[in-house]
């Protein structure tokens, strides 16, 4: 593999820091209040350089989209290497990971309904086969956790995978978060238990 040139790194460096910007922002705002001149002032840079790597603030939201997928990945590949876990633990995993990445303020949300953003996704490859990737490799977990018992095996599994996909974009943490009565690590946990054990009691006994 050739070493990318100066110039090449020093764009690649410049990229990174704009998508972490539209990343803060997305999870800060979300994509409609996000404006352009904001991530360029949050980078440093003019907005005509900026459109040099994003032509539009759609662009920019997918950017990001993708970088989340990627992230999202690499935490799928550290749940599939672990010795002894259960397709459940690894999916709660998943679950707590999406969550805690929402109280840090690192989880990007868009609006599911926004036709410019919507097109722009469906048009992009890159995302589409990262949205692949982690739905399939979900499903299979999802598929196993029901043949262990350990998911309701009468759900759909797509209801079980978009209940994850779900956690990423759950308003619950910040309702707990500004209430002030929790910290970050108590609302994961309490989240976490709604999501996989419901509103019910534990069994007595």
């Amino acid at each position: 593999m050739s070493r990318l040139s100066f110039k090449e790194q020093v764009l690649r460096v410049r990229e990174d820091a704009i998508i972490a910007a539209v990343n803060r922002l997305l999870a800060d705002k979300g994509f409609d209040l996000m404006t352009v001149d904001e991530v360029a002032a949050d980078v440093g840079i003019a907005k005509a350089s900026l459109y040099k790597h994003f032509p539009s603030k759609e662009a920019l939201a997918a950017a990001a989209m993708v970088r989340l997928l990627e992230r999202a990945l690499a935490v799928i590949d550290q749940q599939a290497a672990r010795e002894g876990a259960t397709a459940l633990d690894r999916l709660m995993a998943l679950s707590r990971w999406a969550l805690e990445m929402q109280l840090a303020g690192e989880m990007p949300t868009v609006p599911s309904q926004n036709s410019s953003l919507r097109a722009e996704l469906l048009a992009h490859k890159t995302y589409l086969d990262l949205l692949m990737q982690v739905s399939d490799r979900l499903g299979a977990w999802i598929i196993q956790a029901q043949a262990d018992g350990d998911i309701d095996a009468t759900l759909p599994p797509e209801l079980v995978l978009y209940t994850i996909y779900a956690r990423a974009c759950d308003p619950v943490p910040a309702y707990l978060k500004a209430g002030g009565a929790y910290g970050d690590a108590q609302i994961v946990e309490l989240v976490q238990r709604t999501c996989w054990n419901g509103l019910r009691p534990a069994p007595k006994g």
